[in-house]
């Protein structure tokens, strides 16, 4: 005989009762069987595995509630649905037969509606019970099959940190088999050491806060121990296992890392080679301008040394006479000592632009930064005959920045600036410089001119490389520009204005 989730099995010693409970069953979808012993009751149970179990309690021989537990104590047969039928009706026998494991009862004389109801529900609720027994063994199936063909190592865990389950990867990456495992510490098997040496054990260890909080843990980066003592670097999760509000264990997730570790230092060794590369190229881009502006500079540093000059000639003068005039002596030497700071202030203002960034950066105030490039440009703007407006921004943060490297963007957008009205006819109107705040804590540097304007297709290449509108120009200058600002978490841009010329802007992020 098959075996058959609809079949139902009629129990008692009575022919009639069997023949009414057929009778009232038959026609309603099942298979029915009957049997007029417990002994019987058995044998069809153990070959036919029937669906449900309509049980007689009061039967010679063998009770229904000896039948019903056989019937549960059988693994194979446990999960049998078992009804019993009895007329005794006092709470006690009731109570007797769900404590066997039945799971219903129905008081003689029968009720046909009340049997095919109560059949039926119990046939359903053990046809879906086993429906989903299958599942949950196809889904275990499935899930170590996918656990199987993971990269990554997977370890359960009991609430001791035993392993209880270790799949193909987690062997393969730490060297063990997997029966060499199960049972074993997983503290004292992938982390046995701490990076001091030291033993490891799950109270010593972040796991603790898995196990006793049922928190989840997400760690970085874990020395994994091998079998044969070498180790690894790996990332790792701990999961808990929860039985309600319980903690029974975890699930550990760990994955090499060995060679994005190894990735990520190459990658930082690379950036750090741009990062120095960038700023050779913007100190040969400093020391470009610079040279540009040589012819200026050096008239801005003749004219106070030739008055020294002078001053020191007439000073010697009132010193070579036999009554020296002191206050006038007094005075040429303080006139001599102005031209000498003016001088010293103009070589050191160079200097502080051509060095090299100092390591790390600082806070300057916005208006500050401008100020001190005005000072820069004065001798180009003096040159070019473009003067230079500064609309500096009220209650403005500072900015963090290598205040070397935002002056020499600025000092590049100014000089453009100049150099695009030079040729002009209202170039008096000269180049404004503007400090403003923005949204989302931002600070605005706007340098606006009124120049020839810029290139139709200038929104595609202006900060490229090697781009360039003049006839002797490298086209590094906006590069640099657009990679300094980039390095500061900033933004360059332009737009091109209503009346004509063009509005370069930088943007920075305030401190406050």
């Amino acid at each position: 005989m098959n075996q058959d989730q609809d079949t139902v099995l009629l129990v008692d010693d009575n022919p009639t009762n069997l023949g009414v409970l057929y009778q009232t069953l038959e026609g309603q979808g099942y298979r029915l069987l009957v049997a007029r012993g417990g002994e019987a009751a058995l044998g069809i149970v153990a070959e036919v595995h029937p669906a449900l179990v309509l049980l007689d309690i009061m039967m010679p021989g063998m009770d229904g509630y000896a039948v019903c537990e056989r019937i549960k104590s059988e693994p194979a047969t446990a999960d049998i649905a078992v009804i019993f039928l009895s007329a005794l009706g006092d709470t006690q026998s009731k109570v007797k037969g769900f404590e066997l494991g039945a799971v219903d009862y129905i008081s003689k004389p029968f009720q046909s509606a009340e049997i095919v109801a109560r059949v039926a529900t119990h046939v359903k609720i053990r046809r879906l019970e086993r429906q989903l027994a299958q599942r949950n063994v196809s889904l275990e199936e499935e899930i170590t099959r996918i656990l199987s063909t993971m990269r990554e190592g997977v370890f359960g865990l009991d609430i001791q940190g035993r392993i209880t389950y270790a799949n193909a990867a987690a062997c393969a990456l730490t060297g063990w088999r997997e029966d060499e495992l199960i049972g074993r510490d997983a503290f004292a098997v992938y982390l046995y050491k701490d990076r001091r040496d030291r033993a490891r054990s799950i109270e010593n260890s972040p796991y603790q806060r898995a196990f006793v909080g049922g928190e989840r843990l997400d760690i970085g980066s874990e020395k994994v121990w091998r079998r044969d003592g070498s180790s690894f670097m790996a990332s790792l999760t701990c999961t808990p296992s929860v039985d309600g509000a319980r903690v029974t264990g975890a699930v550990v997730v760990f994955r090499d890392i060995t060679e994005q570790l190894q990735s990520e230092r190459d990658l930082q060794d690379a950036r750090m080679m741009l990062r120095d590369q960038q700023q050779r190229l913007a100190h040969i881009e400093r020391l470009s301008t610079m040279g540009e502006m040589a012819a200026g500079f050096a008239h801005e540093v003749n004219q106070p040394l030739t008055a020294i000059a002078n001053y020191a000639s007439v000073s010697r003068r009132l010193a070579a006479k036999a009554e020296i005039d002191r206050e006038k002596l007094g005075t040429v030497l303080e006139k001599l000592q102005t031209q000498a700071l003016r001088a010293s202030e103009v070589i050191q203002r160079l200097r502080n632009f051509v060095r090299k960034p100092k390591t790390g950066r600082a806070l300057h105030h916005p208006n500050a930064i401008v100020e001190e490039v005005i000072k820069l440009a004065e001798v180009d703007s003096r040159h070019n005959r473009v003067p230079i407006m500064f609309d500096p921004g009220a209650d403005l943060d500072c900015v963090r920045v290598d205040e070397v490297l935002i002056q020499q963007v600025l000092l590049n957008l100014v000089r453009n600036a100049m150099e695009a009205m030079a040729g002009m006819p209202h170039r008096a109107e000269g180049v404004r410089i503007a400090t403003a705040k923005q949204p989302a804590g931002r600070i605005r540097f706007s340098v606006v001119d009124r120049g020839s304007g810029l290139a139709p297709d200038a929104e595609d290449r202006l900060f490229h490389p090697f781009y360039t509108t003049k006839t002797d120009g490298m086209g590094i200058g906006l590069s640099v520009c657009a990679s300094i600002m980039q390095e500061h978490g900033g933004e360059i841009g332009f737009a091109r204005n209503a009346g004509g010329g063009t509005t370069f802007y930088i943007d920075l992020t305030a401190q406050e």
